[in-house]
């Protein structure tokens, strides 16, 4: 298969080289050369002039976009796919099945202006809505391991949401939309001269599709730069997250998404999640010959609180985390197109995560009798995590150039249960058929030192064309609820870091006015975690992500433009592995669509209007392990339009699901309740205009 998908992505960006092909709303070599990309390197520089599998979506195409949720943002970026789930929710995918479960979210770094938006041990599945995307200046991506500059959790990818340089801006926003929701978006700045300043401030208020699935978010990013007398360079900023949202459950029963009585319900009507997240940071840059140093302190606090509605009894946890860290870094130019690169990261994490039932659990005798009301887990974990890299960029002739780094990296738990050992009620009193469900490891240290390799070769074909192969490890170790929220009998999970080796090979090129991406790359995962059917912690699965990933794009005039994607990928499980009385070795991975993409068609008429029509396809995929369930796809197609009514006043027109298609957002299956889903919305309007006043 992977000998098929190189031949044939080689094949087709060898046809893309000598013709024509599909752009975005700015297309050509003029577009690439303009654009500036953070996330590879934790610096500024040009796009052109990296070797990595990264996406950046713009400013002005997020202008357009006027996403009301990050997803349609994302969709838009090759080998990204995910889930909206409910409200604010989300699981991501990038190049890797959407993943679900306790570490699941380990798999992706999400960070705000380089500051991981959690602490490596203590992702959540959902921190995408833990970013002022609305406000962002540009939206970057990884796909795939990312560079020795980021570390754990940046196994299959990274996003990096970019907010705006401070300065002088004056700009209002308002939306409205269907079922009385409203959005409201504001900036003020100032530049002083040597110190500037703006603030960015974002509202949302939803009474949500479904029954009882209301959505009010508030976000407020302050961001500053100020230059010292003695050249040192500071920039910096607060970001504050605040989520207030009524949850919406799984419908369930086959096509349950299509009956009208029940796209619109809500099975668990009393169903909430509450998140608060601050980062405040100060980014320092000064340079000195040639070198350029950089020293970034930072300090984040998480705080969320949600009712767990999938589990039986329905839980609430309450879980919270603090961190202070500080990310080193020098950039020696060497001469002779050489460039040697080096640095130092140091975080400190306290977390707790309280789980607490507040009612008898309903249902069959053994989940009664297994499942008590009261606490279930009350621990505190210490985390420290370390890491020293480094990179070498050098160009080996006038056409090739080689990037080779690495990452050594240390994570370290001390985890204080704060109740009773073992597996009984919080009073000690032992639960029929062996035990509790939940069980509470005692007092234990924990470690993980990982090394993280990566090359990279470039080779620039022609002045319109390039060549780039890259091989690198990507690790991430165990979350703390993988190591301390234990269930049945397991008293120790022993486990180990999380392994992802990638091999990938991509051409890219622009012209005039158009330009291309096409890659193909074969990942192997080793050590991954899974719960088994005792629900023990393990070791104990080996997958393999192959896939092709097509951008392309072409201005066929001023006035139109197409752009569009399509992803082809396969993610299987590689070990024997029994689940549901069935070796699933060789199978599809659950939730892993073999194609996905869009097409995106722009039209100007003239300098006062704009509008894109989008064709959204995601393909079916199977929603259990043993590949007897599944979901079929859909299509979406999705209209926006913009006017200028003078200089200082934007109109803005989106409708969504234009064709009112009925489909699923996230379709799972389960042995109890067998298909169900996460119903998606129908055709929807939302109106609004943007005024700058300054």
């Amino acid at each position: 298969m992977i000998r098929k998908l190189l031949v044939s992505s080689i094949a087709t960006a060898t046809a893309m080289a000598a013709a024509p092909v599909l752009g975005q709303s700015q297309s050509g070599q003029q577009a690439i050369e303009e654009i500036e990309v953070f996330s590879t390197s934790r610096r500024s520089e040009g796009l052109a002039d990296v070797n990595a599998s990264v996406s950046v979506i713009t400013e002005e195409e997020l202008d357009l976009i006027a996403h009301t949720h990050y997803q349609e943002a994302l969709a838009r970026i090759p080998g990204v796919s995910g889930h909206r789930n409910n409200g604010q929710e989300s699981l991501m995918a990038i190049r890797s099945p959407v993943l679900t479960g306790a570490g699941a979210c380990g798999a992706f770094l999400v960070a705000e202006n380089g500051i991981p938006v959690r602490s490596a041990g203590f992702c959540n599945v959902n921190e995408m809505f833990d970013v002022h995307s609305e406000a962002a200046a540009s939206l970057e991506v990884i796909r795939g391991p990312a560079s020795a500059f980021w570390g754990s959790n940046a196994l299959h990818g990274l996003v990096n949401v970019v907010l705006p340089s401070p300065g002088d801006v004056g700009e209002l926003t308002l939306e409205a939309g269907p079922r009385g929701s409203s959005r409201i978006k504001a900036a003020y700045g100032r530049d002083y001269g040597n110190f500037a300043q703006s603030l960015h401030i974002t509202g949302v208020s939803e009474e949500g599709y479904r029954d009882d699935s209301g959505v009010d978010q508030q976000k407020l990013s302050w961001l500053y730069e100020y230059t010292l007398d003695n050249g040192v360079q500071m920039d910096g900023g607060i970001s504050y997250i605040n989520l207030n949202q009524e949850t919406a459950g799984f419908v369930v029963g086959t096509d349950a998404y299509e009956d009208t009585n029940l796209r619109d319900s809500n099975p668990n009507p009393e169903a909430y999640r509450d998140s608060v997240n601050g980062r405040i940071w100060t980014r320092f840059s000064y340079e000195s010959g040639d070198t350029l140093y950089t020293a970034t302190p930072y300090f984040r606090e998480v705080n969320m609180n949600f009712v767990q509605h999938f589990l039986p009894g329905q839980p609430i946890e309450d879980t919270e985390h603090r961190s202070l860290g500080i990310q080193l870094a020098a950039y020696t130019d060497l001469g002779g197109d050489a460039e040697f690169s080096y640095g130092l990261d140091v975080e400190s994490t306290d977390g707790n995560l309280l789980q607490f039932q507040p009612n008898p659990t309903q249902g069959p005798l053994f989940l009664r009798r297994t499942i008590p009301a009261g606490a279930h887990y009350d621990y505190e974990v210490e985390a420290r995590q370390i890491a020293l890299f480094a990179n070498y960029d050098v160009a080996l002739s006038e056409n090739w150039d080689l990037s080779i780094g690495a990452r050594a990296e240390k994570m370290k738990y001390e985890y204080d249960n704060q109740m009773l050992d073992g597996r009984t009620d919080d009073q000690g009193v032992a639960c029929g058929f062996g035990g509790c469900r939940y069980s509470r490891p005692a007092d234990r240290d924990d470690s993980f030192d990982d090394i993280s390799p990566k090359l990279g070769l470039s080779y620039q074909l022609n002045d319109n064309n390039s060549l780039q192969l890259r091989a690198q490890r990507g690790v991430r170790a165990p979350q703390a609820t993988e190591l301390y929220r234990l269930q049945g009998s397991q008293t120790i999970a022993d486990l180990d870091s999380v392994e992802l080796d990638s091999y990938e090979i991509a051409f890219r090129g622009a012209g005039s006015d158009w330009d291309y991406t096409a890659s193909a790359y074969w990942m192997q995962k080793e050590n991954e975690i899974l719960r088994d059917s005792s629900r023990t912690n393990l070791n104990g699965s080996e997958t393999e992500h192959r896939g092709v990933e097509i951008g392309v794009g072409y201005s066929l005039s001023d006035r139109f433009t197409i752009r569009g994607l399509l992803n082809i990928a396969e993610h299987t499980y590689e070990n024997d592995l029994v689940s549901g009385g069935i070796n699933i070795n060789g199978n599809d991975i659950d939730t892993a669509p073999n194609t996905f993409g869009n097409v995106r068609f722009t039209y100007r008429p003239n300098d006062d209007w704009l509008a894109e029509l989008e064709w959204a396809h995601m393909g079916d995929y199977y929603t259990n392990p043993e590949n007897t369930a599944d979901y079929g796809g859909h299509d979406l197609v999705n209209l926006r339009m913009q006017y200028n009514a003078s200089d200082d006043l934007l109109l803005y027109l989106n409708v969504m699901n234009l064709t009112d298609e009925k489909y699923a957002e996230r379709a799972d299956w389960t042995t109890f309740t067998g298909d169900r889903y996460f119903p998606g919305e129908p055709a929807r309007i939302f109106a609004g205009f943007t005024w700058n006043y300054r």
